[in-house]
């Protein structure tokens, strides 16, 4: 009986020794998604600390901003940013594409937080982005 038990203990142990299938499936991809806060406006949570002091030293006020321009700068920086991430570029920058619908009517203060976070990743990271205006691109 002993030999047997133990019979059994040698059998599973080739068993649990296999890894784990981890592999994320292409359907599987994380993506930044804009969502709707309590009162109804689009929002999107940067989770970067040094985010904030961004937006509040370094970064231009909403004010030097009209929403048309930067719906239009938004387009084609996620259209960029995406590229990225899908070709696997800068990996160890950009994590997740975005969902954004150009379509969309999100609100200046939702086009500009975007703006500003493709502003701040070229700031902290000095990843260089096409549509990104001169002067965001260089504070």
């Amino acid at each position: 009986m002993k030999n047997l038990i133990l019979l059994f203990f040698f059998a599973l142990i080739p068993l649990s020794c296999f890894s784990q299938d981890s592999t994320r499936k292409e359907e599987e991809k994380s993506e930044m998604k804009p969502s709707k806060n309590e009162d109804g406006e689009w929002d999107l949570t940067v989770i970067d600390t040094q985010f904030d002091y961004f937006l509040n030293a370094v970064a231009k006020p909403i004010s030097q901003y009209s929403e048309s321009y930067l719906k239009t700068k938004n387009s084609f920086l996620v259209a960029e940013w995406n590229s990225y991430y899908n070709s696997g570029k800068y990996r160890n920058i950009i994590e997740s594409g975005i969902d954004y619908d150009p379509r969309e009517n999100y609100g200046i203060k939702f086009e500009y937080k975007l703006y500003q976070v493709f502003a701040y990743v070229s700031w902290k990271y000095g990843l260089k982005m096409n549509g990104l205006s001169g002067s965001d691109a260089m504070r």
